[in-house]
């Protein structure tokens, strides 16, 4: 009859977390620690590759230069001291104008430098620029092509030419030698080899990769790398830097930059003199063939007339009408030059131009307004020139525009107008004078006639020549708006790669990856590794560890399958059986009588039947008698290691076999016995259920000291429970790296609840380290939370 065990007390002794995962920071040191050959492995990768970034990266140089631009109310020379104007340049847009995209391309062009002219200088590229040994001349290339090819000088007169590069290029590998200085048919068109002042024999099997790249993509890559920067926000002084692989070329670059805007500053400036010139030219070409018909008029009329004095008899009348006479004259040339002006502004086909300036109106707020007009005629150009017709800026600037030369014209109107009063006011005293004279011969008065005309035209071309020396004079005195304070320069230590920062970046990866990798595992991981895993967990007691060793199936010193103790043995196993052997003794609180002891796990590949076998062999070779029993009669691991077992537990249990008949003598073990399962029986459970098995215990118990029982997996089948009844203590065994944690509040449950007899733990499979096994086995704790389980863990582990 099967006997029960009493109920245990289930109140909790000690505080159990149960599936709880708590990790002491020291715990994930130690863990990390533990595995440092993958932090040097990945150091050692990430490291290296790191180096070879920073090998193979070109060094990259900054270059800066520093300019003032100078906008303090600038004058502007305009030809007469009357008309001189003031303006400010603003400086964010001269910023703007740096960093244009025409004016960059210019640049490139002017240096050719779209040609990068490159060696290898161990891993990587070095920017030879004007330090090249040849030059090599695209004669075919178009701006937009990219063309490559690598020139190695042969000798003193001859280059060979590889590895032809381009869009759609035939015979890209083809090999040629060209002579310096000729010129050469090659797949990427016509090329002309020319040697440099660096040309000589050390350049002589040294390949030059020559590349010839788009203008456009060059200057976008330099406006790219070039930063202005402003000294403070009201300042005139600005600090320009390039970023290049060649400290020569980032230094041409910065100084042509410098030089074509200047020059387009100048262009600009100077256009309103070159409209000015023109029109000025256009007039005098008229003026002069009216004056040369006057003259020619005059010299007939007297020829005709044979006029050669003026009568001194009418001067007093004739001066009267000459002073009127001459204001007429100033007005008239007035009112010729506001039509002059007024039939240009008219003028749909001049629309677009400047209107001419300093042409002599009296009026000085018309003159103003040319300058104004002509001034945001320039900016809204230029605007337009960068950005496009559809720009608000630009659009303001063409209404303002039209505004202006609607007041211009309304102005010239009225200006016409009130000339025309005071003329007709002066023709009037004219003709007073005119009627005082009457005496005077028509002939004479027709003279007068001709003679003013002529003096009228003199006057006029006179004015004109003027102006135009004058206009030229400002042409010539434009100065620049940029004044160059310090030229390109800066230090020849390149500012990139960052040997230091590449190489220590990839050290913090390298330790960062194994960290994150590992600690992944620690925190994702579920199963039992260490004997501080079952006791942070359980109540349990705890018996001890059995390390991880060599398969069961492989034999052992002594040939013996599955037993690895030795008699006199030092090696780890030996010690930890003899630990658990220790161990037992504690369990006689509850159990004074330990004869027999079970073990029995949660299932199947725990390691009980290797535990209980190496456990029996180490009570043995203290000169006790011990028997180990095979209660696994379903599956009857512990009796596969018998050669001869026809007959056993089975047999005796179902009464065909006497307890002689089945006890087996271990030939390698001495004072231990066996007893196998037996033939497999259609009814173990009920076999377990006789009386046989109490009253072959009681049997053993006089003729042996130990009574060892490798009993069946807990949960699985009834066995566990039945066979419970003959138990004084009771083994779990708990392999290590398999047992799932979350099951150890079931363990806890049933070591509360009594179901095993005197129940205990063993660990077994555990890993030894540097805590835990030697003289001190036991007492130290061995920290692990991988998962083992997983294939890729089992590399990782590795």
């Amino acid at each position: 009859m099967i006997q029960m065990s009493e109920q245990k007390d289930l109140s909790p002794d000690k505080n159990i977390s149960g599936s709880g995962f708590n990790i002491n920071p020291m715990d994930m040191v130690m863990y990390l620690v533990n595995r440092w050959y993958w932090f040097v492995l990945s150091v050692a990768l990430f490291g290296g590759y790191a180096w070879y970034q920073y090998a193979k990266t070109p060094f990259k140089y900054s270059r800066s230069a520093t300019v003032m631009i100078k906008n303090a109310n600038q004058r502007s020379y305009n030809g007469l001291e009357r008309f001189q104007t003031f303006s400010t340049t603003n400086v964010s847009n001269e910023i703007l104008q740096f960093q244009s995209h025409n004016l960059m391309r210019e640049v490139v062009s002017r240096l050719n430098a779209n040609i990068s002219y490159t060696i290898s200088d161990g891993l990587r590229e070095k920017e030879l620029y004007t330090q090249a040994p040849i030059r090599i001349s695209f004669v075919e290339s178009e701006d937009y092509q990219t063309l490559s090819v690598d020139a190695t000088p042969v000798n003193e007169h001859e280059v060979r030419l590889t590895a032809f590069g381009g869009d759609m290029v035939p015979d890209a590998g083809k090999t040629l030698t060209a002579k310096l200085n000729d010129t050469i048919p090659t797949p990427i068109g016509k090329l002309v080899v020319s040697p440099t002042l660096y040309y000589s024999n050390k350049w002589f099997g040294t390949t030059v990769s020559v590349k010839k790249n788009s203008i456009d993509n060059m200057a976008s890559l330099f406006g790219s790398n070039l930063s202005i920067n402003q000294a403070e926000n009201d300042a005139s002084i600005l600090y320009l830097s390039l970023n290049d692989y060649s400290t020569v070329r980032a230094e041409d670059v910065l100084n042509m930059l410098i030089t074509v805007y200047n020059e387009e500053t100048i262009k600009d400036k100077n256009q309103i003199a070159i409209n000015t010139s023109q029109f000025i030219n256009e007039r005098l070409i008229i003026i002069e063939k009216e004056l040369g018909g006057v003259e020619s008029e005059i010299e007939n009329y007297k020829r005709q007339h044979e006029i050669i004095d003026v009568s001194s008899s009418a001067s007093t009348s004739v001066s009267d009408k000459e002073q009127y006479g001459t204001q007429a004259t100033e007005m008239e040339l007035q009112i010729e030059m506001a039509n002059y002006i007024k039939q240009f502004l008219v003028d749909p086909s001049k629309i677009t131009g400047l209107i001419p300036s300093n042409t002599g109106i009296a009026d000085a707020n018309i003159e103003a307004q040319i300058v104004q007009y002509n001034a945001n005629k320039l900016k809204r150009d230029k605007l337009v020139k960068n950005s496009s017709n559809k720009n608000p800026v630009v659009q303001e600037l063409n209404n303002t525009l039209l505004a202006i030369r609607q007041n211009i014209i309304r102005d010239i109107d009225n200006l016409i107008v009130s000339i025309n009063a005071k003329l007709k006011e002066a023709r009037n005293r004219t003709s007073e004078a005119q009627r005082r004279i009457a005496s005077i011969p028509t002939q004479q008065r027709q003279m007068l006639s001709i003679e003013r005309q002529q003096r009228i035209k003199e006057e006029l071309y006179l004015y004109l020549l003027n102006k135009r020396e004058e206009n030229a004079l400002s042409q010539a005195t434009t100065e620049t708006d940029v004044r160059v304070l310090d030229p390109a320069g800066g230090s020849d230590m390149p500012y990139t790669p960052n040997g230091k920062s590449i190489i220590m970046g990839g050290v913090m990866k390298g330790i960062a990856l194994p960290a994150v990798i590992l600690l992944a595992f620690m925190f994702f991981d579920t199963k039992v590794h260490t004997r501080k895993d079952i006791e942070d967990n359980l109540s349990v007691p705890f018996l001890g560890e059995i390390p991880l060793s060599k398969s069961p199936k492989e034999p052992s010193a002594k040939g013996k399958k599955g037993i690895i103790v030795r008699s006199q043995g030092r090696d780890i196993a030996s010690e930890a059986f003899r630990i658990v052997r220790t161990n037992m003794e504690f369990m006689r609180v509850k159990s004074k009588d330990l004869q027999v002891v079970t073990f029995s796990s949660f299932g199947p590949g725990a390691g009980k039947t290797f535990v209980c076998s190496n456990l029996a062999a180490s009570m043995a070779q203290t000169e006790k008698k011990v028997i180990l029993i095979d209660l696994d009669i379903r599956k009857g691991t512990l009796s596969s290691h018998i050669h001869h077992h026809d007959k056993g537990m089975t047999s005796y249990l179902s009464g065909s076999a006497d307890l002689s008949e089945i006890i087996k003598h271990d030939e390698l073990v001495e004072n231990l016995d066996i007893i196998p399962a037996g033939p497999a029986a259609p009814n173990p459970a009920e076999l377990l259920l006789s009386e046989r098995l109490e009253t072959m215990v009681e049997t053993l118990r006089k003729q042996y000291d130990y009574i060892i029982v490798d009993n069946v997996p807990v949960g699985i089948i009834a066995d566990a429970a039945i066979t419970n009844r003959i138990a004084d203590l009771t083994i779990f065994v708990i392999r290590a790296d398999r047992f799932d944690r979350r099951m150890l509040p079931d363990l806890e449950k049933i070591y509360r609840t009594g179901q095993l007899k005197n129940m205990s733990i063993i660990l077994n499979g555990a890993h030894v380290n540097n805590n835990g096994y030697g003289y001190g086995y036991g007492y130290g704790y061995g920290y692990g939370y991988e998962n083992k389980s997983h294939k890729w863990y089992q590399f990782w582990k590795k």
